[in-house]
């Protein structure tokens, strides 16, 4: 099977990959003294560190060759102290690098769920869930762990490096030519490797959207792939995922790996090196014993530095990679912007919604999904809106709220236009039912008060007696604290539906926007609600969607869409009479012949008033 993919898998150049993190730093705001403070006590541990290959010397030269027992003492107990001095300035700076890189964390983490959420549907779907998913966590936590890092050891291995080359060649210039060539031979090694490896990990990145992909659907799709006997088909898809996610992090793994051996001989054959010239200088009577020991000792400090700054450029290069992909996130700007921060004062005597010749497109310069959209919808009145399926629909729906801004034309509400109005003031007024039947986990009050927190009792009862969902809600033990389990699995489709209305109408919406949510209903529940939806005191106005005529038939006016366009608005009986495409609608579903029982329905000339007859 073909594999899925989402969008997301954006092409970063070199230069935006470098200055990547440095972005990223400005969520360590409040960590500001810890990041500084870390780095600092990090190279004090540093600093005393290079001190103790020299009170190694003098123990040896000064305690040991001439036989000083209380020199060796001495210098003893001042080496256990300068390693105590350095634990302690250690731990503190450990400390130091944890509260910054996870309050840098936090504050990304916060700051890039805002942003994913001020931007429009179609801004996410260029990323794609899962690869919004894969970004919030972990690159997230890739770019914090690179954070902590850079905290930890941006000071204390450069400095380590540069100290123990300076002290090597106060003691020995001619043999700390050794480690200069040692440190060159090492940077090498450690650029090959990074520009190696550096691919890999964006590579790595992209393939886990893909595995969370398949995850997710998979799972959220279990029964259906299992009615199908799907089940091999989705797992060759997942394993042919993993398997080039495991070969990409094998290959990124094993350059990586190459480091430490190759780092190891350098140091090792630097060692031999050293030992072998400075027991000649010793030889000479130009060098001490003490003094070879401490340019031993540099040059192991030196080793050490070198593998941490090594280990350092792969979690650098691959924090990089992460923040590279977060800050696609982030210079995504919202194409949806408010433009208003106070509610404007409705203009007397209009519309409660106008559409005034809208077009809309999903993408610039691609084919229209609405075009030249023109109605009325005053306050109480019910418009029903109907069409084949891919006729615009929940478009049109969509751009009420501004989900999607319109390509041309305008939309109004009490005459002034949507785009005049803050977005919590606009969308306070709508109350939609999408056509997807939406619960969140929890409680079922918490699902009914998503609107409006500070309904009461009374109001959800009012509500769910109007959407024909109180009786079964009152046969519920724990009644409006029943759980609701993700996704509303817990309840049938027809009791999700419901239920979304009644989350709808408990914020007394001043439009109420009913996107095909009857089509789990019967026609006995579906008239109830009608009926219950018209007598609500608040009076708004309705917009009902169906694909079924039979729902639509008592509307004030019925707006028929075909391809995007109108092809016919105005009342049940004048549609029959003037829209062709209505009327095939309504034929197709109200008259033909039943094969089974040769019986034949109703015809639909013969409904009279929005009712069979």
């Amino acid at each position: 099977m073909t594999k899925r993919k989402e969008y997301g898998k954006i092409p970063i150049n070199t230069k935006r990959k470098v200055l990547a993190m440095k972005k990223l730093l400005r969520f360590l705001k409040g960590y500001r003294a810890v990041t500084v403070l870390g780095p600092l006590f990090k190279l004090l541990e540093a600093v005393f560190e290079l001190i103790i290959p020299l009170v190694v010397a003098s123990i040896i030269d000064k305690g040991i060759n001439a036989n000083n027992s209380s020199h060796v003492w001495k210098m003893g107990a001042v080496m256990i102290a300068l390693g105590l001095s350095g634990l302690i300035f250690a731990v503190t700076a450990q400390f130091m690098a944890a509260k910054a890189s996870q309050g840098f964390g936090t504050n990304l983490r916060g700051a890039l769920y805002r942003h994913i959420n001020s931007l429009s549907i179609g801004e996410t779907d260029k990323f794609g869930t899962a690869g919004l998913l894969t970004r919030i966590n972990s690159d997230t936590i890739q770019a914090q762990v690179g954070v902590a890092m850079f905290i930890r050891l941006v000071l204390r291995a450069p400095f380590l490096v540069v100290g123990a080359l300076v002290m090597a060649i106060s003691i020995s210039p001619k043999i700390s030519i050794i480690f200069l060539i040692t440190a060159v031979i090492v940077s090498v090694i450690l650029f090959v490797v990074m520009t190696r490896t550096s691919p890999y990990y964006r590579k790595i990145q992209n393939n886990l959207d893909e595995v969370s992909l398949l995850t997710r659907e998979t799972l959220s799709g279990a029964r259906v792939v299992r009615a199908f006997s799907n089940q091999e088909n989705e797992q060759r898809d997942f394993f042919d995922s993993a398997d080039s996610l495991k070969k990409k992090n094998v290959k990124a793994t094993a350059i990586a790996a190459l480091l430490n051996p190759l780092t190891y001989a350098v140091i090792n054959f630097a060692i031999i090196a050293v030992l072998y010239f400075g027991g000649k200088t010793v030889y000479a009577g130009n060098l001490t014993q003490g003094e070879v020991v401490s340019l031993i000792n540099y040059l192991s400090q030196i080793l050490l530095a070198l593998v941490v700054t090594a280990n350092l450029a792969v979690t650098f290069t691959k924090a990089s990679a992460s923040a590279a992909r977060i800050n696609e996130v982030f210079e995504t700007k919202p194409a949806l912007t408010e433009n208003a921060s106070a509610c404007p004062e409705p203009i007397e005597g209009s519309a409660k919604l106008e559409f005034n010749n809208v077009s809309f497109a999903y993408y610039k310069g691609g084919k229209e999904a609405i075009k030249n959209i023109s109605f009325k919808l005053g306050k109480g009145e019910t418009l029903g809106i109907i069409g084949s399926t891919g006729s615009g629909k929940s478009t049109l729906a969509n751009l009420i709220p501004r989900f999607y801004d319109v390509s041309d034309g305008s939309i109004s509400i009490d005459g002034v236009n949507i785009k005049e109005y803050p977005f919590t003031a606009l969308r306070g007024k709508i109350g939609i039912v999408p056509q997807k039947a939406v619960l969140f986990s929890g409680s079922l009050r918490y699902n009914l008060t998503f609107g409006n927190i500070n309904a009461t009792d009374e109001e959800i009862w009012a509500a769910l007696e109007a959407a024909q969902a109180a009786d079964f809600v009152k046969d519920l033990p724990e009644g409006l604290d029943s759980p609701v389990s993700r996704g509303g699995r817990n309840f049938s489709g027809g009791q999700r539906q419901r239920l979304t209305v009644a989350r709808a109408l408990v914020s007394q919406p001043e439009i109420l926007i009913l996107d095909d949510s009857s089509s789990a209903l019967d026609y006995a529940t579906e008239s109830k609600m009608r009926h219950a939806l018209a007598a609500l005191p608040y009076n708004p106005a309705i917009i009902l969607i169906s694909q079924r005529a039979f729902s639509l038939m008592h509307a004030d006016n019925i707006l028929v869409l075909d391809n995007g366009g109108c092809a016919g608005c105005g009342k049940h009986d004048e549609l029959l009479e003037s829209c062709e495409v209505y009327r095939e609608i309504c034929n197709s579903q109200t008259k033909g012949s039943n094969k089974n029982s040769g019986e034949t329905a109703v015809n639909v000339s013969s409904v009279k008033g929005g009712e069979r007859a």
